[in-house]
């Protein structure tokens, strides 16, 4: 397997997003069937943490009718920079990168973007603050 020869920085998985049609109802199971610790909440989202690994609930995201299935989030440092690279090797986004959540000591941005076969994932970079 060959790697690509101008990466983004990619660092690991960042967050696995699991869709709901009812996100109380799937935060209750989440949390008190399956034991999951609940991190915080972000309007109509629920996250938890998965050994290691962010696991977001909520409504399905995007604009296609992408009904189920996870949606991979790609952890990156400079969200801008990776934007811009995949922007200009005609990646197609959903939307610009923007902050999603404020956090204890960060900010947390994502974007969304297609895949070649037209499956949502995203970029999602936690920012310090100053």
């Amino acid at each position: 397997m060959s790697s690509a020869p101008h990466g983004i920085g990619i660092s690991g998985l960042g967050q696995v997003h699991i869709p709901a049609q009812d996100t109380q109802r799937a935060t209750a199971f989440y949390r008190d069937i399956l034991g999951l610790p609940l991190l915080f909440t972000a309007g109509n989202m629920a996250f938890f943490d998965c050994g290691g690994v962010r696991l977001m609930i909520s409504r399905p995201e995007g604009t296609g009718d992408h009904k189920t299935g996870s949606i991979l989030y790609f952890a990156v440092r400079d969200i801008g920079a990776a934007h811009r690279t995949m922007r200009d090797a005609a990646v197609k986004f959903e939307a610009e990168p923007h902050k999603i959540a404020e956090m204890p000591t960060h900010d947390l941005w994502m974007t969304f973007f297609r895949d070649s076969e037209d499956n949502l994932a995203a970029l999602m970079s936690e920012v310090p603050r100053a």
